[in-house]
């Protein structure tokens, strides 16, 4: 049968002979061939294939299989196969017959038990034996489930790979994995059957032919771009991916993964890397992009709640209880819209805002990457006389347009007042006769616009580069948990986040708006937080219970609003103090409750004026500052290397002295004391950062501490019950000299000693941290709930 096939196929017209086409066979089985996704697409896709490679030396079958029974299912199949479609370029009387062939190189397999892979198998092997034809390779398609996929690949490792000498092209189709825990666990259980060059993850954005496009458009404009792509340029970028649809139909889906893991994980972020990685010397080398790539990833700053704005539309929750058969009760808190803020740090990129955006419902389905650039021209005369191209005062952008929306076409778009780029003449043309349409509030005209000379289904390109065995445009197991890395801890914060209800469509008018302010994203339209379940508090429902602890001024928050509130306050201290003085001296203790404001603050309080802030440490371990355990370590991982501090202007302790470790001979605390005298004016720090252990210690003061609590010694050497013992701190009558002191307490951990500090008066020597009395300034606690009611 495939010999005459292969004979109806050279018959048609000046085509290679026999031998040539019949020197390698690629058998082609499509797991998953009576769903949803191979109806839409990837029948159509591997119909092209054979289209385009029937004369390319190979010859082929194809093989549907499912879990349906053999002779339901090969019906179910082939209604879908005399359904293809021809393309438009292709003539009626070539397309007909390669149907024909297509249909007849076809079947259907049931594929549900080991045997039946070896059944499978075993037919292969005879059909070539028959035909004497030498095996080229085999490409396997998981569309299917995640949940089946280990099943199938043991099946296939175990009793259906080709004989050596031929090719395993596997083809997996997301969801890749739930968060960073289920991809790695995934990963590992497909890595024991699979080498990485076999495994072909399928993000069919990268097939959109705007998106395939944005690494050769960048490397082929070297020469425009190598100025101006970079943070003194680029105002910001938008990536966005909207709908109309509704999720209706899919809400068993939508309801295990959301709009952040359906788009944003997968598709968004990989345009995000196209524009923000640094261009390889060969962007067609698979190995130099994923390599450029994970140190893209490696510079984006990590995300958390006030990163993202979500919301979902009116009609979700009522699908779902129908879909899904639950209670007329039952609340889902799955975000069907995300509006998230990313940023990197990379000397390229820093302070750049990227803005990634989809949704479903929304006003219209349109996808695209728009990078707009700076302007600093202004035009005093009218501009209706100028000519776009040499106009600097209009918007200057770079699109490239995936699809649908007003152009309903790919296209890459650059202003004129920009550049005229250069694009590959086989593959894009210039667009002739401007039409009216307008795109971000520009006429036509006023771009160079580009459309794909044929325009191609993703999946027919992406099917044709695992045919080709390209690996450019897939998701490596090292790219997908590094996007996985990036996106779980914000999935994590906003799980049980209070969503922004919308109506759908164009009634949401400006409800979805959002700006950016201070690193964060909040929704442009102020609209109280409705409660997802009255019967549940939620954090917003709690109010600081008392204003005093221990008659002095008390802020009592949940830990992220707390320290979201604790950062802002710093921040405002020490604007006032630098503006009154000049400068700003803070002292900050080490510990594990500072390390998420050190955090806070080097994300999200750019306004912080770091260049005449002084820091200074109140404690420090005996041990190397580059040892983990050091509370500068901590500091400079979490904060310092994040912010633009003079170097100067940073004074570790110096507990590190001629190669010894607080030996007192040394006099590390009398060189402190004198640095301190020498630049902070009386000896009075500004702000002072202070936490508290559950024995009642402050700074490293603790109980029964022979040092530091009272006389004239401003820095002292103590000893810690707990390992290591040797530290240096700040003693307590200079802590007492501070303008204003500052004491955080965080977790459930401590507890009982706030319970215990409420009841107790002044006793250091017991207590440590009741000794703290700013004789001229001011101390505040800022205490989470947990600690605070336990």
């Amino acid at each position: 049968m495939l010999r005459r096939v292969l004979c109806t196929v050279l018959f048609m017209g000046a085509l290679p002979s026999l031998a040539e086409v019949s020197q390698g066979h690629i058998s082609v089985v499509l797991l998953g061939a009576t769903g949803d996704l191979a109806k839409k697409y990837l029948w159509q896709g591997l119909f092209q294939l054979y289209m385009d490679q029937v004369s390319s030396g190979h010859s082929f079958t194809f093989h549907g299989a499912a879990l349906t029974a053999l002779e339901p299912g090969q019906r179910l199949m082939f209604d879908v196969l005399k359904k293809l479609a021809c393309p438009p370029d292709e003539s009626p009387n070539r397309c007909a017959v390669l149907k024909d062939q297509f249909l007849k190189l076809s079947q259907y397999h049931q594929l549900k038990t080991a045997e039946n892979y070896t059944v499978l198998n075993r037919e292969i092997e005879t059909l070539l034996r028959q035909e004497g034809l030498k095996e080229a390779g085999r490409i396997f398609y998981f569309s299917v489930p995640p949940f089946a996929y280990t099943e199938i690949a043991r099946h296939i490792n175990s009793s259906c790979r080709p004989p050596p000498g031929a090719w395993l092209r596997v083809v997996l189709e997301k969801p890749f994995g739930h968060d960073l825990e289920s991809a790695q666990q995934l990963a590992a259980d497909l890595t024991s059957f699979f080498r990485e060059e076999e495994m072909y993850r399928v993000d069919h954005y990268l097939g959109k032919q705007a998106v395939a496009h944005i690494l050769p458009f960048r490397d082929q404009n070297r020469q425009f771009l190598d100025p101006i792509w970079n943070r003194h340029h680029v105002e910001r970028v938008e990536i966005v991916l909207k709908e109309t649809v509704d999720a209706k139909g899919r809400t068993s889906f939508y309801e295990q993964y959301g709009v952040i893991r359906d788009v944003l994980q997968n598709h968004l972020t990989e345009a995000l890397m196209f524009l923000t990685m640094e261009l390889p010397a060969n962007v067609s080398r698979a190995e130099e992009v994923l390599q450029c790539k994970l140190q893209a990833f490696q510079s984006l700053r990590g995300l958390d709640k006030n990163s993202a704005v979500l919301g979902q539309y009116q009609a979700y929750a009522s699908q779902v209880q129908e879909e899904l058969q639950k209670a007329q009760d039952y609340i889902s808190t799955t975000p069907t819209f995300a509006g998230v803020l990313i940023h990197s740090d990379s000397l390229r990129w820093e302070g750049v805002p990227f803005l990634l955006t989809s949704g479903k419902a929304l006003d219209e389905r349109v996808g695209y990457v728009r990078v707009l650039f700076k302007n600093r021209a202004y035009c005093t005369q009218s501009e209706t006389l100028r000519d776009a191209e040499h106009s600097q005062c209009k918007a200057k952008q770079i699109i490239f347009y995936i699809g649908h929306g007003a152009l309903n076409t790919p296209a890459v778009l650059v202003s004129r007042n920009l550049f005229r780029p250069v694009m590959p003449a086989g593959s894009w043309r210039e667009a002739v006769g401007q039409s009216d349409l307008r795109i971000f509030g520009q006429p036509l005209s006023d771009y160079y616009v580009y459309s794909p000379v044929k325009e191609r289904d993703a999946y027919s390109v992406l099917i044709s580069n695992i045919y080709h065995g390209r690996k450019d445009f897939f998701i490596t197991t090292e790219n997908l948990l590094a996007s996985w890395a990036f996106w779980t801890p914000l999935l994590d914060s906003i799980s049980h986040q209070p969503l922004r209800l919308y109506p759908g469509g164009v009634e949401n008018q400006h409800l979805l708006d959002f700006e950016m302010e201070s690193g964060e994203v909040a929704f442009t339209l102020a609209e109280a937080a409705e409660l997802l379940n009255p019967n549940r508090l939620m954090p917003s429902d709690y109010r600081t219970i008392q204003s005093k602890f221990r008659q002095s001024p008390l802020v009592s928050a949940w830990s992220e609003d707390l320290i979201s509130q604790l950062a802002s306050d710093i921040e405002k201290t020490a604007s006032r103090t630098v503006a009154r003085s000049g400068q700003f001296h803070l002292a900050l203790s080490g510990g594990s409750s500072p390390v998420v404001l050190f955090q806070r603050l080097a994300r999200h309080h750019y306004a912080f004026p770091w260049k005449h802030t002084h820091i200074w440490l109140v404690d420090e371990r005996c041990v190397p500052l580059t040892d983990t355990e050091s509370n500068f370590f901590s500091l400079h991982n979490h904060l310092l290397q994040s912010v633009r501090v003079p170097y100067f202007n940073v004074h570790p302790m110096p507990v590190h002295l001629n190669q010894r470790l607080c030996v007192e001979e040394d006099r590390g605390t009398e060189l402190y004391a004198k640095e301190i005298v020498a630049l902070v004016a009386n000896a009075s720090f500004d702000l002072v950062l202070l936490g508290v252990g559950t024995d009642g210690h402050t700074a490293s003061l603790f109980p029964q501490s022979e040092n530091g609590l009272e006389g004239a010694q401003t820095v002292v050497l103590t000893e810690s019950p707990v390992k290591p013992h040797q530290r240096m701190s700040l003693s307590l009558p200079l802590i007492n000299k501070a303008r204003q002191v500052f004491v955080l307490v965080l977790g459930k951990g401590k507890h009982d000693i706030t319970i215990l500090l409420s009841r107790v008066g002044h006793e250091p020597r017991k207590w440590p941290i009741s000794g703290v009395s700013p004789s001229s300034g001011q101390l505040v606690w800022y205490m989470d709930y947990e600690a605070l009611l336990g």
